[in-house]
């Protein structure tokens, strides 16, 4: 076949309306993961934001639905729904904006002066990406709907009622085919509309879960004012009030708000247009060049800092701010439909201009709060000099052939990192069973002797007194650092976290998850990061045995080996709901019993169906799960009792009865007959509990969690930035109080608490 017959104009394929968004999805929501799932609600919510930046929008309502589909409402102009005089088919403005990329009115200033959604493909691509799509307007005195089937129309634009209200209503539903899951996450939804709140002084935006009955509204008071104030709590700061600036230039208006805390990190947020550019661009740029000759300039004026011998370089004095940077420009130039960069380059100087101005003037105005951001940048500076060692001890070669180094690591042969594995564990016994069961070709182990210092709580010159801190430097490479990690030089693309599954191994796995996160942080970016999955349990019957990784997974497998051994003259569908019940009953009451509570004691009060006494009202929301669960087995049973081996009266006086392995139990308490089901299902099995590798030979540690063909690794990814800084804050910071407000918040929602 010659070179024109391989390759003809029939090749080349036209992708019509939105088969190229269904073809490549990762082009225009970036990744078809947890990620992409929830750009979905963020495209459609945008254009409700856009029509409350206009002003004529007050009120939001986001409600994810019990069949997996998210309808997003709101009192805004609603979709124009009269015929285009442009379009040749005559189809309706609203059609042509849910199937047409590129298709709206942001492209010109008339209908939107600022937007989010500037190329116009937001609506439509969610369109394609779903299962199902149903739109509904309120406009002209009208409502009007149409249904659309993966962006396809279904129906026609039909008109349904009259109304004096506007506004769109828009439910969608994500296609299976193309997302990886469909199910919603309440928490990083939660985390956006807080962040809009903020950035959107007056309006009013509400979650409503209708999968469980949770309902959330947010109403900003303050705007990014008490966006830094949350951001930080939890932290000392250093200046009460935020340093609160804002101007207006060229059409691009500008808001900042800065508070300093006594950390060593910094978390800088930035938007445009109310989106969040993660990745920064122009607007971060004039941000901290300006932040950094601002502070400069008036330490030298005040005499803080030698000129011409000292300064102050941006990360200087970056340690420990908490700012909000957030612009609204008519035009925005974003790299990529996801908008993670701002590329407008006039922007720049404008935030240099307008931060300049309002911080010098700030500066002034408050000279001791000043004189405290002042000598925390040269504590940095000084701290900086130190942290220059961290880039000696990033060479493969020399430092690492130096024996006396704490958990000496014991390399792989391979030099290619995309190739190479580094497993970071705890202790010796640990150690020798990971270095005795690995790959050496490719796999290589660093035994860590006790936990590692807490960098939440330490500068990075203490840090690098640590003997186990500068051992993991030396492993990875790349040095460490916001501003000096060289991703290029990490030794290893896969660093994967193997700990103990114990209390000690999850602090020590926390600890390990705050160095990579504050000082290592393109790692997590770039993918490279892994927690192991060692086995729980190896179950053991004769010769057969099984590895169990989750308690889950645990469970099911016990659910499994109970539908074997249980015999009940009913359909299977109903004896697979009755079992699944008990044993739903029975671990919360195991729960139960753990902290203290008899589960006798909890069934006598199912039974009598009294209110919990206060002393009692830690437990009401087990209570209340228990007591449907209840109500759901006694149905069960009332409707099987006709069969001999079941009787049923009245609640309390009844008896329960199952028959397990041809033998018939009977009993007046549910909790009897889990117990009874535990104790036949469970005999002949030997059940191992893994606590420590250790307890597992060189042979079990490579089949169940080093074995490429056959572990389990879960790779670490930072979802949400803002979230993860403020749990890394609460959990390892200086502060003690919001640690405790998390205990106390999050006490009972643990199943499984190994001490």
């Amino acid at each position: 076949m010659n070179k024109e017959q391989s390759y003809k104009a029939e090749d080349i394929k036209i992708l019509k309306g939105l088969e190229g968004v269904r073809k490549r999805p990762a082009m225009y929501i970036g990744s078809t993961s947890v990620e992409g799932l929830h750009h979905l609600v963020y495209e459609v919510l945008d254009n409700s934001v856009d029509e409350a930046l206009a002003g004529f929008c007050t009120h939001i309502e986001v409600r994810l639905n019990t069949d997996g589909s998210c309808t997003v409402i709101d009192n805004g102009r609603g979709i124009p729904i009269g015929i285009h005089p442009e379009d040749p088919e005559g189809r309706t403005a609203l059609e042509i904006v849910l199937t047409e990329l590129h298709a709206g009115g942001k492209f010109e200033s008339k209908a939107y002066k600022v937007s989010g959604g500037l190329h116009g493909v937001g609506v439509s691509v969610v369109n394609a990406l779903s299962e199902f799509l149903e739109v509904e307007v309120r406009r002209n005195g009208k409502i009007v709907r149409q249904r659309y089937s993966r962006g396809v129309p279904i129906s026609p634009v039909e008109e349904i009622g009259q109304t004096d209200k506007t506004g769109t209503k828009i439910t969608f539903k994500p296609d299976p085919e193309i997302f990886e899951t469909t199910e919603f996450s309440r928490d990083i939804l939660l985390h956006r509309f807080k962040e809009l709140s903020y950035l959107n002084k007056g309006l009013t935006i509400v979650l409503t879960d209708e999968r469980d009955g949770f309902r959330e509204e947010f109403i900003a008071e303050g705007g990014i004012i008490s966006f830094v104030e949350d951001l930080n709590r939890g932290k000392r700061v250093i200046n009460p009030k935020p340093i609160y600036v804002t101007g207006q230039k060229d059409g691009v208006i500008v808001e900042i708000a800065i508070q300093y805390n006594e950390s060593y990190s910094e978390e800088v947020l930035t938007f445009v247009n109310n989106i969040n550019t993660r990745e920064g661009g122009t607007h971060l740029v004039g941000f901290k060049s300006s932040l950094t000759r601002t502070i400069n300039s008036y330490a030298i004026q005040k005499g803080l800092i030698k000129e011409g011998k000292e300064s102050l370089s941006g990360e200087d004095v970056r340690e420990g701010i908490v700012a909000v940077i957030s612009v609204k420009i008519p035009e925005p130039q974003f790299e990529g439909q996801t908008k993670m960069k701002l590329g407008n380059s006039e922007v720049k100087g404008i935030v240099e201009t307008i931060l300049n101005e309002g911080l010098s003037r700030w500066l002034e105005e408050n000279p001791n709060y000043a004189k405290r951001i002042v000598e925390k940048s040269k504590e940095a500076a000084r701290a900086r000099e130190a942290a220059k060692k961290a880039k000696e001890l990033t060479r493969r070669k020399g430092i690492l052939e130096d024996t006396t180094l704490p958990g000496k690591l014991a390399d792989c042969t391979e030099k290619d990192p995309s190739q190479a594995e580094l497993f970071i564990v705890e202790g010796d016994s640990a150690g020798g069973s990971a270095k005795q069961a690995r790959d050496r070709r490719y796999q290589a182990v660093l035994p860590l002797r006790g936990k590692i210092l807490n960098v939440e709580k330490a500068r990075i010159d203490k840090m690098l007194t640590s003997e186990e801190i500068k051992t993991l430097i030396t492993a990875i490479g790349g040095g460490i650092g916001k501003e000096t990690f060289e991703p290029e030089q990490i030794r290893y693309h896969k660093v994967i976290l193997m700990t103990d599954a114990d209390v000690d191994g999850a602090h020590i796995r926390t600890l390990l998850l705050t160095f990579f996160y504050r000082q290592m942080l393109p790692l997590i970016e770039r993918g490279y990061l892994y927690i192991a999955q060692p086995p729980l349990y190896r179950i053991k019957r004769g010769k057969w045995e099984r590895y169990i990784q989750t308690e889950e997974e645990f469970y099911k497998f016990l659910l499994d080996m109970t539908e074997e051994e249980v015999f009940i003259e009913v359909s299977e569908e109903v004896k697979k709901e009755l079992i699944k019940q008990i044993f739903d009953y029975g671990r919360i009451m195991e729960s139960i019993e753990k902290r203290g509570l008899s589960p006798s004691y909890m069934e006598k009060l199912l039974i009598s169906s009294v209110s919990l006494s206060p002393l009692s009202s830690a437990f009401h929301r087990d209570y209340q799960l228990l007591k449907g669960i209840f109500e759901r087995i006694n149905e069960i049973f009332r409707g099987i009792s006709k069969s001999e081996e079941f009787s049923y009266e009245k609640p309390g006086d009844h008896e329960y009865a199952i028959k397990i392995k041809n033998e018939i139990f009977k009993s007046k308490s549910i909790w009897d007959i889990y117990t009874k089901i535990m104790e036949v299902v469970k005999k002949g099995l030997s059940i191992q509990r893994y606590k420590g590798l250790g307890e597992m030979n060189p042979d079990q540690l490579w089949e169940t969690t080093m074995d490429p063909e056959r572990r389990t690794l879960l790779q670490v990814s930072v979802e949400d930035a803002q979230a993860a800084n403020e749990i890394f804050t609460i959990l390892m910071g200086d502060d003690v109080e919001p640690r405790k407000e998390f205990i106390v918040k999050h006490a009972l929602e643990v199943r499984n608490l190994d001490i």
